[in-house]
């Protein structure tokens, strides 16, 4: 990554968090604003503006924006329909933070962009072909297949969140049912429990990571990718207890010959992976555009 630092923007179901962060992944002072008790979508936009403001207060001017966003999206890169942001029902955030913020702005999904930054500084450093999952309040994920990181027509290819594990089982925001947000996600183990997600127990772990492990095998299957990467609070806070779950399910799962092998880790990137991956789409745009440049004075 070359040039100035960015502005990075990860915008989740609970909170916006904003922090300018180097080209070299260090990221600066985070600033964070929750989303519970707004009454509408501007008054959501005005507190996504507010942190955005006070991340890059006083620093130079950012070189870009990344936004790193839950979905989905109902135009790449553009509008956003947030499952659990129901009253951005159609929020066009590009074009909003850009008018906002007078800089040039890049949206991917949430775990898109953590994909991007596990890719440049994280655990899929030289790793062409892998899945990046945040398992969190919702459930998002990210593919890099050859090398690229995969948009789809609507710009939600890897939204993992809505495949179903549990035929039958819980409603789900999207609705349908089964789906692994509906059954593992932040918000359904609070719905199921009727406490915070911290406090589940062992049992209630383990059956969170053999539904995402599930998940992933069908991935693991349909793409030949042998990697897979977690994160999110409910991911990695549930520490040992999900990983094994979930590794022993993708394995029992996962059984063609080019699929047993494949693995299902911790991302790399810790609380900052969201921001990293923000910045890392960011600069993905600005190398980009200076490689176009450079190919025009060329010819």
């Amino acid at each position: 990554m070359s040039g100035r630092p960015v502005l990075a923007i990860d915008v989740g179901g609970t909170k916006f968090e904003a922090a300018m962060v180097g080209p070299d992944g260090t990221v600066g002072e985070r600033h964070r604003v929750e989303t519970a008790g707004a009454t509408g979508s501007s008054e959501l936009a005005d507190r996504l503006v507010s942190v955005a403001l006070a991340a890059s207060a006083g620093a130079d001017r950012p070189a870009r924006v990344g936004v790193g966003t839950a979905g989905p999206f109902l135009a790449a890169g553009e509008m956003i329909a947030p499952v659990n942001l129901p009253v951005w029902g159609g929020f066009a955030i590009r074009a909003h933070l850009a008018d906002a913020l007078g800089l040039e702005v890049s949206v991917a999904g949430d775990a898109q962009a953590l994909a991007l930054g596990e890719r440049w500084i994280g655990a899929a450093r030289n790793c062409d072909n892998f899945l990046a999952m945040v398992v969190s309040t919702g459930i998002g994920g990210g593919l890099v297949v050859d090398g690229r990181l995969l948009r789809g027509e609507l710009g939600n290819a890897g939204h993992l969140g809505h495949v179903v594990v549990v035929p039958d089982g819980r409603r789900c925001g999207c609705g349908g049912q089964g789906c692994v947000e509906a059954e593992a996600s932040g918000t359904a183990l609070r719905a199921i429990t009727g406490a915070d997600p911290a406090l589940a127990s062992p049992a209630l772990r383990r059956r969170t990571g053999t539904l995402v492990g599930r998940a992933v095998a069908s991935v693991v299957a349909t793409l030949d990718v042998p990697l897979a990467l977690v994160a999110g609070g409910v991911a990695l806070g549930f520490g040992a207890d999900f990983f094994e779950a979930a590794q022993d399910e993708l394995s029992a799962r996962a059984r063609l010959s080019f699929a047993r092998n494949a693995r299902i880790e911790p991302a790399a990137l810790g609380a900052e992976g969201p921001l990293i991956g923000a910045a890392a789409l960011a600069y993905e745009a600005i190398n980009a555009k200076l490689f176009a440049a450079t190919n025009r004075e060329e010819r």
